[in-house]
């Protein structure tokens, strides 16, 4: 993972010298803060603290700790009829490994390139360069305010898609995605997908197992690509129309096996026409690109998972060749099965908490 560059405006920021006192208080467990400020929304705070704090080891220890800091401890305002207590200042920022900025409906789209306010600049002096950045929905106006995702590929909430892109020129903004990765700053689209933002840095960290048994826990779905779509615009059926949900409940379970348009229409007792349709209304992909995802994932977790050849992943899969699944892989994710299977288990064997 590289560094994040700071640049001017938080390297003006004056970070006081005392050594502070420890925040985090499990060494062992990879410290996680989530820097809240007023206007934040409770349910992105509780995504946060839910699926990182299920996270658990082959043996049952958890494999973070997470702790909440804003600018100044003490009470935060929320979007809500409430407000909350915290604890901890932006000296946690300095101890952890893993800094997500959650959104601020009261204050995001006010910042501009440069001009974030002095407390919130010297708040993020204290972020180290090797720190993983990660924002969900609107959080991503704070880390492009500060520079940080100058030149670098970065999303937020569709809504504010058109504000943030006149106000940060230089971020390569990309509107229609869940979430996107550059490796040591993250950032997502809406509340819902900083769920997909966090289940995918825990199996980055600790691989396909651990991350499906969070989602498991939480009963969310283990996996969405951070390029699908984030806004579909039928996404919930309307009253008494029949849904796709069984037909792909239907496929997942005969991955393995030629899957044809038709078949699947049939487990709805639909038309062609009309499934594919209702499937794209619902999923926002096609049937076959939806079919394409699914088995790449399948492919990523046989090969973190197992030790079974290329070959019998590939008809394991739904690929049916070897050649046929180093191209898909090689789409999806621009690296090939066998560089996938020694990167992913050389950083899983190398991850420290």
């Amino acid at each position: 993972m590289g560094s994040v560059q700071r640049p001017a405006v938080v390297q003006e920021a004056v970070v006081q010298e005392a050594v502070p006192v420890p925040v985090f208080r499990h060494p062992q467990r990879h410290p996680v803060a989530v820097f809240v400020r007023h206007g934040m929304l409770p349910i992105e705070l509780g995504i946060v603290h839910r699926l990182f704090g299920r996270a658990r080891s082959a043996a049952g220890d958890p494999l973070y700790e997470v702790v909440t800091c804003t600018v100044a401890p003490g009470e935060v305002r929320t979007d809500a009829d409430v407000t909350i207590n915290v604890r901890y200042g932006p000296e946690a920022l300095a101890q952890a490994r893993t800094v997500i900025v959650p959104a601020s409906h009261e204050a995001d789209e006010a910042y501009t390139r440069g001009r974030l306010p002095a407390e919130l600049a010297g708040a993020l002096a204290y972020v180290r360069p090797e720190t993983r950045l990660a924002s969900i929905c609107t959080g991503a106006f704070v880390l492009a305010s500060a520079g940080l995702l100058d030149g670098r590929p970065a999303t937020t909430h569709w809504a504010s898609g058109d504000r943030f892109r006149a106000l940060f020129p230089k971020v390569r903004f990309d509107p229609d995605v869940l979430y996107v990765d550059d490796g040591d700053v993250l950032t997502s689209a809406g509340v819902a997908s900083g769920v997909d933002l966090c289940l995918h840095m825990i199996r980055h960290d600790h691989g396909s197992a651990v991350a499906n048994d969070v989602a498991r826990r939480t009963v969310v779905p283990p996996h969405r690509d951070g390029g699908q779509a984030q806004f579909v615009r039928r996404p919930v059926p309307e009253p008494a129309v029949s849904t796709t949900a069984k037909a792909r409940a239907w496929a997942l379970a005969r991955l393995h096996e030629p899957l044809a348009l038709r078949d699947l229409a049939a487990c709805e007792s639909m038309s062609v026409r009309t499934f594919t349709r209702r499937f794209r209304d619902e999923v926002g992909m096609s049937p076959g690109q939806w079919l394409t995802v699914q088995r790449v994932e399948r492919a990523r977790q046989l090969l973190e998972d197992t030790d079974l050849p290329v070959d019998r992943i590939a008809t394991d899969a739904g690929f049916g060749t070897a050649a046929s699944l180093r191209q898909h892989m090689q789409a999806a994710l621009g690296v090939s099965p066998s560089a996938y299977r020694r990167t992913f288990r050389a950083e899983s064997e190398g991850a420290v908490a």
